[in-house]
């Protein structure tokens, strides 16, 4: 192994997606597989021990937080595919990457990157959704996840969710017509405005519709991913990106060149 290799943990490497990702690493030039960690194990003492310049956390909500932070007091950098994050919790690793950075020299500062789904297709159409939501009146998420997902909606739906209205608000829209009265609870969670629609089927593993509508016409974006090798590219990029981008960085598009 190249002694300039960049040395890599995998925290939840007993998980589905955490032991692709160490296969993933292994098989990747200029990477090394330096310590999977999981369940029970000290994350800050295993990442420090094992001199791992980037950890990746595959886990889940409940410890993803408490993952990063050890990995910032550990000196490395993070990369996380577990969901759950929100505003707060975003917000506290801001402050803790400020802290840690401040005695840092440019090239040494440390990133963290959270990035709600790292298969190519799916970024590109929720990138592609953002683009179109200020051309339609409405606008609606349906995402559908195998049945052993922890959260509702997914990571990735939110993402994708707020992108959409953010666009809506800049372009001046208002709400997508909705003259529902009684049963709210039918129309899916409420994210910045947008619904989106969770289902949960044995034989998924991770797939999104976003339809837009106006008068007399429809736009569907979809997106499947069939295995969970689809997101070990994204894996492999964010690996490599992370050291190069200090602070906190959200979703995979912003290390892609999607200009």
């Amino acid at each position: 192994m190249s002694s300039n290799a960049i040395r890599v943990a995998v925290i939840g490497a007993a998980g589905r997606m955490g032991a692709q990702a160490c296969a993933a690493v292994e098989q990747a030039a200029g990477l090394e597989l330096v310590a999977r960690l999981d369940a029970g194990d000290d994350v800050g003492a295993g990442v420090r021990d094992s001199g791992a310049q980037v950890a990746v956390d595959f886990t889940v909500p409940a410890v993803t937080e408490a993952n990063v932070h050890a990995v910032l007091d550990a000196g490395a950098h993070a990369v996380v595919g577990t969901t759950g994050w929100d505003d707060e919790s975003r917000g506290r690793v801001v402050e803790h990457l400020a802290r840690v950075n401040a005695d840092r020299s440019d090239d040494s500062a440390l990133g963290v990157l959270i990035a709600p789904n790292f298969g190519l297709s799916a970024v590109l159409a929720m990138t592609f959704a953002a683009k179109a939501a200020r051309y339609f009146e409405s606008a609606e998420v349906v995402e559908l996840h195998h049945p052993n997902k922890v959260d509702a909606p997914s990571g990735t739906a939110r993402h994708t969710a707020a992108a959409i209205a953010a666009a809506r608000a800049d372009a001046g829209l208002g709400p997508s017509p909705d003259a529902t009265e009684v049963g709210w609870e039918a129309r899916g969670a409420d994210v910045d405005g947008v619904r989106v629609h969770a289902v949960r089927l044995r034989g998924l593993v991770a797939h999104e519709e976003i339809l837009f509508g106006n008068e007399g016409e429809q736009l569907t974006i979809r997106q499947d991913s069939f295995d969970r090798a689809s997101f070990m590219p994204g894996v492999l990029l964010a690996v490599r990106e992370v050291g190069s981008r200090p602070g906190l960085t959200v979703g995979l598009e912003n290390v892609l060149d999607l200009s």
